[in-house]
């Protein structure tokens, strides 16, 4: 009952979604499909109830981070269009096969990505077509994706797309090219041990 409320906080109301950039919606229902997503490959992987239970437990900000990936290829996709660059089938299936070979096969590839990335079995490709834009648009800049004249150009395209983050799940900062957690004073931590944090 509070979720309309919520997305209505914003000077735009978008019900129903997550976030807005660039005019498109990613909608709440998007965003929680990527997430179970993830949940079934972890399961996949991890079969012992109790330590399943503890991988969730360590990705309890699963959502967030989602949303922040979904919004942040959308941005990274814009900045290369823009900048003329495009990724082939081709060359996502070449650094695949790089990657598969360094980590022990498809297998290994898999499970790396969603272990450090959070990125599905199925959303590999689409993930690697991503990296792939990115080092195109910092060879292009004279720079690497690490360095600050490369998030200055994701920071100005942030900027154009006007990323607007339902206040539930935090706000955008194009500067910093970022989501961030809402400011609410009133509301504690409690961590697992049932102590509360400020």
């Amino acid at each position: 009952m509070a979720a309309p409320l919520l997305t209505a906080c914003g000077s735009d109301a978008h019900p129903g979604a997550a976030a807005v950039v660039g005019g498109q919606r990613i909608t709440v229902a998007q965003l929680e499909t990527r997430v179970d997503e993830v949940r079934a490959a972890q399961r996949a992987v991890v079969t012992d109830d109790a330590q399943y239970a503890q991988v969730v437990a360590q990705t309890g900000t699963l959502t967030r981070d989602t949303l922040h990936g979904m919004v942040l290829d959308r941005v990274l996709d814009r900045a290369a269009q823009d900048a003329g660059i495009s990724v082939s089938r081709r060359e996502v299936q070449q650094a695949r096969a790089g990657l598969e070979q360094q980590w022990g096969g498809a297998k290994g590839l898999e499970t790396a990505w969603l272990q450090q990335y959070g990125i599905p079995p199925q959303r590999l490709d689409e993930n690697l077509r991503l990296q792939l834009e990115a080092q195109k648009l910092a060879t292009q800049l004279g720079t690497t994706t690490s360095e600050a004249a490369f998030w200055s150009a994701l920071s100005a395209t942030s900027k154009t797309l006007d990323v607007d983050v339902n206040p539930r799940y935090g706000s955008w900062d194009a500067q910093k090219v970022s989501r961030v957690d809402a400011k609410t004073p009133w509301v504690r931590e409690v961590t697992s041990a049932g102590t509360q944090t400020t």
